[in-house]
């Protein structure tokens, strides 16, 4: 086992209404992630994945509020810090976030050597302005970005240009954790491809030391992540080896993502797509049992009542179900 970067304990977040409603999109979420590894977090819309990425920064802001639970960054628990100690200590050297809408994430009205600029005094007041252009020029020619970017607007640039600067800009002080919502969500297959490449090609670099990439997309993960973690309604249903929960899901839920989504992967392609019925839970009144009873074609009575704990399975990997490995088995149709 490699030295752990990021670990988190029981994390709870909430969102609170304009009618002082409580919605738990995190809740009780553990994971830990080691010094070069990368970590896929899948799920549908809703389900808590951007939560999360927004909760793992520890950088709260109305409606988002932080209930419970620890948050440690090489040791460091951001969930103890103060605001400004966070903003200056932990985001961009420790963490760093590249936006699910990272075309629209560039100030319009300055530079990008401006914007980048604001960016590295905030954590090093030394630096000169020439300095800081040297920085960012050798990064961009590493990314295959061309420098006259750097004295451009976003305005200038196409969509392809302005993603790849953003993560450019998002991965400029070497964070050790680098957490990418959705990123090629917004592109032509084309970008896509190339982004995912510069995104690996950093970690090879050793610009950053370990990823979280956040998708809808169960195979997109595959290629790119070395774990996956499936969310479903604000709660951690399965995480382990990718390739084990791409073939060979184990909650009903992952294995219903699987089975609608088109995959080109062999042995998995020609399976006939089938939908997942109904509809997430209100996060505002979670339900007493499952979260996905009332969705899942294996709930059983049992399953409304009694709220299931993670089971280790006998590969490592953990998943939320009432259902033991031999039941799953036999329901499925297939072992590891």
């Amino acid at each position: 086992m490699g030295k752990i970067i990021l670990e988190v304990k029981d994390l709870k977040t909430k969102y609170v209404t304009r009618f002082h409603e409580d919605v738990y999109a995190v809740d009780s979420v553990s994971l830990t992630l080691e010094e070069g590894k990368s970590l896929g977090i899948a799920g549908e819309s809703g389900c808590g994945k951007s939560t999360l990425a927004l909760s793992l920064m520890g950088y709260y802001f109305p409606p988002l509020h932080y209930i419970s639970g620890s948050i440690l960054i090489d040791g460091v628990d951001v969930t103890s810090m103060k605001p400004d100690d966070v903003r200056k200590k932990i985001l961009g050297t420790e963490i760093s976030y590249i936006p699910q809408a990272a075309m629209n994430a560039l100030n319009p009205t300055q530079k990008i050597i401006d914007f980048l600029w604001d960016v590295v005094h905030t954590h090093n007041k030394s630096m000169s302005r020439s300095e800081v252009r040297e920085m960012a020029k050798e990064r961009f020619q590493a990314l295959g970005l061309p420098t006259e970017v750097l004295d451009k607007y976003a305005v200038e640039l196409s969509g392809g240009m302005k993603q790849r600067t953003v993560i450019a800009v998002s991965t400029i002080l070497n964070p050790k954790v680098l957490i990418a919502d959705e990123p090629s969500s917004a592109l032509d297959v084309t970008s896509q491809k190339m982004v995912i490449k510069m995104i690996r090609e950093l970690m090879d670099k050793g610009y950053i030391k370990s990823m979280i990439f956040i998708t809808h997309e169960l195979p997109l993960l595959y290629n790119v992540t070395d774990d996956i973690m499936v969310m479903y309604a604000g709660q951690i249903v399965e995480i382990g080896n990718a390739r084990e929960i791409v073939f060979y899901p184990k909650h009903p839920y992952a294995k219903g993502l699987m089975e609608s989504i088109i995959v080109p992967e062999s042995g998995i392609k020609s399976k006939k797509l089938t939908a997942i019925p109904g509809a997430p839970p209100n996060l505002k009144h979670p339900p007493e049992g499952c979260r996905f009873a009332e969705r899942c074609c294996y709930a059983k009575p049992e399953c409304r009542i009694i709220k299931p704990n993670m089971i280790k399975a006998a590969s490592g990997r953990y998943y939320r179900c009432l259902m033991k490995e031999d039941e799953l088995k036999e329901a499925y149709g297939y072992g590891e």
